[in-house]
């Protein structure tokens, strides 16, 4: 493909607020073009990006340019409106939807040792990562959980083979690792709910007060935690809202 037409492609990709796949892209010229050509023109451009601070990626939806991450700390300045951060509860439900989808939420529950709050849930559905996309045939038929094309946009993946290859499956594990990418655990997020199960193995709610751990942009995978998974009492932090915090001081 010859210069002009590479021009108009990245054009075209500069200009567009969404990703363009590549049957989008040829219909920016009148006479036929082979998507070969069109895949080839794509690789070409990405080389010559390589030493900018914008990058060509291939995501699920098709191909953008995106700011690389060694300009997020510069960027920022520009936006007083900080991204939202998410508490390691959240963080470990999204890892274990996107490693074992689809999942209902009681395996979910099963697999962390604690019963997921609601609210970690609809954050999830909320932001677009999470959703239903069918149910389980046994009794009461719950939801399966499976992860969007929009969370393989946002961590810039091309599909679900993309994920980072986990050594320890625990979920703080993936959590840890999923977070390297876009996502950052919420360091204002310190009142929790931890739930411990008793002999009969039912939940027992209390309150505490506890700081959520604040990583910046994880390079490789924490330890194995899976140990501390099985133990007889199990502590996890769920996330509570206002509201649920202020009905807890009434009851006591």
């Amino acid at each position: 493909m010859d210069d002009h037409n590479k021009r108009v492609i990245e054009t075209a990709l500069l200009c567009a607020q969404e990703p363009l796949t590549v049957a989008d892209l040829t219909r920016l010229f009148a006479k036929d073009i082979a998507a070969g050509e069109i895949e080839d023109a794509l690789v070409e451009l990405q080389k010559a990006w390589e030493d900018k601070g914008m990058e060509l990626v291939h995501i699920a939806t098709g191909w953008r340019f995106q700011s690389r991450l060694a300009m997020r700390e510069y960027l920022d300045r520009l936006t007083p409106e900080k991204p939202p951060k998410y508490s390691r509860a959240v963080m470990e439900t999204l890892a274990i939807i996107a490693y074992r989808q689809p999942v209902t939420r009681g395996e979910i529950e099963e697999i962390r040792g604690v019963a997921v709050s609601s609210n970690v849930m609809k954050q999830l559905e909320d932001r677009g990562w999470v959703e239903v996309i069918g149910h389980k045939e046994t009794i009461g038929r719950p939801g399966l959980y499976a992860t969007t094309k929009q969370f393989l946009d946002d961590l810039s993946l091309t599909n679900l083979q993309s994920l980072p290859m986990l050594e320890d499956a625990a979920p703080m594990a993936a959590a840890e690792q999923l977070g390297q990418a876009v996502i950052e655990f919420d360091p204002g997020a310190t009142v929790e709910t931890v739930v411990e199960l008793d002999e009969n193995g039912q939940p027992i709610i209390q309150s505490i007060s506890e700081e959520c751990i604040n990583e910046e942009v994880v390079a490789q995978i924490v330890d194995d935690v899976s140990s501390e998974e099985t133990s007889e009492v199990v502590e996890q932090v769920e996330e509570v809202s206002p509201e649920s915090e202020d009905q807890s001081d009434e009851q006591k």
